[in-house]
């Protein structure tokens, strides 16, 4: 609202209300401050749910049996045999002899022509395949607007037939303009110097249509049937169980590709598809090659020759000469003494997992054992994220509170620069949850976890003292874990019972005494976030679900209500100093009519 006033009196009328109102604004001001700091320490209450929630991630992955039953695996020659354990693998030693690895099934074409260039199409190349190869498909042409003047039209499809025109499938092409039909004549084969204007010459390479005349913009090309040179065939592969894979009744794979697709294009699509084969071309040799991606005889449990590829479409079998009859050979081997087979190179027993490298007649070893370093990282790591996780929220609940800073208004911070206005913020949010019951509660709650006795523990450890983890001597440090001098004691633990350690961090129990000291903790943090929540919140939530956005949500409404009540206090302001205006003018007035009585 624009006001003009103070031209009788001469006084700064907005300054004076302006004046006024800061007076009247304090109990406003007073809000947005207790508004900014009840949204701090919401989002205090939030990073400290963040850390516990993340932690507590971190504790789940410590009730894996994976993180306390890591084993390590040494081969006597890796070039030879590399090897791998799950956790569920025995400390033993292995020995492999007599290697015979396992190869795959391979068919290697007849030398193609070479004149054939893998990257054209193969219908452009056709004078170097017989003609049985190929198959004749009807294609649907869908009627064609054009949107500019033109005499060129390309097929959705190239590699057209000349029996199109040979048999009169296709004599003619009809074209409609502004509600007109013209039949234009179709020429397939060799183009003529000169067309004329009701004719249409179509390359049948590349399935472009050129016409007699120039068609013009919004003509209807109308739609018709035309037949097209395609390669069909299909490939049979099978699964380690003598199954086919193929989606047909006969467990075939079958393939369609237009003449217009090059030899390179049509062997990628064969090595992408589900028949697991990886086919390429060959420069030097001009030669195609066929190769099984899995190693082994994979070949039809019904099969009389055991075929482990089934070539069939003249394409594969007259034209590249493809023979299925080429077979894998499963991996051959002596484990412990135990002549055995396997489809693949790489093969899992008893939890340890063999890569053979070569072939080879005499003596790997493999020894498999406990990884006590790195059980021993996994248990260091675990505890210094305990430890990061308790400083820092011990951090927020012993930070003193320095209430001789106070949120700024807006008014306020326009008088401190960026910097200073930052740094004064800093000490504005210190201390926000100095003392804070729940977090404390859980703290406590969570040292102790660590040092309570599990009960029903398998072996002699029921105590994070007895595997060398104790507290910090140091009182600044607030119950911080440490490992023992170099941890040597933790690592003769782990070597000496691993099951027990294992049970001393994740047992499961009924009751708070038989749980692992990991899940108390979990069940501890999961407590913990829940006391957070409910006082703070999470962002999804709505104000009314939370104390703080409860808090929040009413001092909000007293905001709104006072802001109302001052627009008003400031009208009246207005009011009573027009009313004062008026007064004074017509004072003057009276004034300057008496003045000319005397005159």
């Amino acid at each position: 609202m624009v006001r003009v006033s103070g031209l009788a009196s001469g006084m700064d009328i907005d300054q004076i209300v302006s004046d006024l109102m800061k007076a009247e604004r304090m109990p406003i001001d007073k809000m947005k401050k207790q508004k900014q700091t009840l949204e701090w320490q919401r989002d205090d209450y939030r990073s400290m749910n963040l850390l516990l929630s993340e932690f507590n991630n971190l504790a789940f992955n410590m009730t894996l049996q994976s993180s306390y039953s890591s084993k390590t695996v040494s081969s006597s020659d890796e070039t030879k045999v590399k090897a791998a354990a799950t956790s569920s693998a025995a400390n033993a030693s292995y020995t492999l002899s007599n290697v015979t690895m396992a190869t795959a099934a391979q068919s290697i074409s007849t030398s193609i022509d070479s004149s054939m260039d893998p990257t054209k199409s193969l219908w452009s190349q056709r004078g170097s395949m017989d003609s049985s190869v190929w198959t004749e498909k009807t294609v649907e042409q869908a009627a064609i607007t054009l949107s500019a003047d033109t005499s060129t039209v390309k097929l959705a499809k190239g590699a057209i037939s000349a029996v199109n025109q040979n048999t009169g499938t296709l004599n003619s092409i009809s074209v409609t303009t502004d509600g007109t039909s013209k039949e234009y004549k179709v020429t397939i084969g060799t183009k003529a110097e000169t067309l004329s204007s009701d004719e249409v010459f179509i390359n049948e390479d590349t399935g472009e249509m050129t016409f007699g005349t120039t068609l013009t913009s919004g003509s209807t090309i109308e739609a018709f049937s035309y037949q097209q040179n395609v390669l069909k065939f299909s490939i049979t592969t099978y699964d380690s169980n003598g199954k086919a894979t193929g989606d047909n009744t006969d467990g075939s794979t079958p393939f369609e590709f237009d003449g217009s697709t090059s030899l390179n294009t049509l062997l990628t699509q064969i090595s992408n598809s589900k028949v697991g084969i990886s086919a390429f071309f060959d420069e030097g040799t001009n030669k195609v090659v066929m190769t099984r991606k899995d190693t082994g005889n994979l070949s039809s449990a019904d099969s009389a020759d055991g075929s482990n590829m089934v070539f069939s479409g003249g394409f594969l079998t007259s034209f590249l000469q493809l023979a299925g009859d080429a077979k894998g050979t499963d991996a051959k081997f002596t484990l412990n003494g135990l002549e055995t087979t396997r489809k693949s190179n790489t093969f899992t027993t008893g939890g340890v997992t063999y890569t053979l490298q070569n072939n080879f007649t005499g003596d790997v070893r493999v020894n498999v054992s406990n990884d006590t370093q790195k059980v021993f990282d996994t248990i260091k790591d675990f505890v210094t994220k305990y430890n990061e996780l308790i400083e820092k929220i011990n951090g927020k609940i012993t930070e003193e509170r320095d209430r001789n800073y106070q949120p700024l208004t807006d008014e306020e911070r326009e008088k401190l620069t960026d910097k200073q206005a930052e740094q004064w913020d800093d000490k504005a949010k210190s201390g926000l949850l100095k003392g804070d019951s729940i977090l404390s509660s859980g703290l406590n709650q969570m040292r102790s976890n660590w040092y309570a006795s599990v009960s029903g523990v398998s072996g002699g450890f029921s105590q994070l003292t007895d595997i060398g983890i104790s507290t910090s001597a140091n009182y600044s440090d607030r119950g911080k874990l440490v490992i023992e001098g170099d941890g040597t004691k933790l690592k003769e633990a782990i070597e000496k019972d691993p099951q027990s350690v294992m049970d001393l961090f994740m047992k499961s129990g009924s009751t708070t005494s038989e749980k692992g000291i990991v899940r108390r903790l979990r069940d501890t943090i999961t407590q913990t976030v829940s006391k957070v929540e409910q006082r703070a919140g999470r962002s999804t939530w709505t104000s009314e679900q939370f104390l703080l956005g409860r808090n929040l949500k009413s001092v909000n409404s007293q905001i709104t209500s006072f802001e109302s009540r001052l627009t008003q206090v400031e009208d009246r302001y207005y009011r009573q100093f027009t009313a004062m205006e008026k007064a004074i003018q017509n004072a003057n007035a009276q004034s300057a009519q008496l003045s000319q009585y005397f005159s």
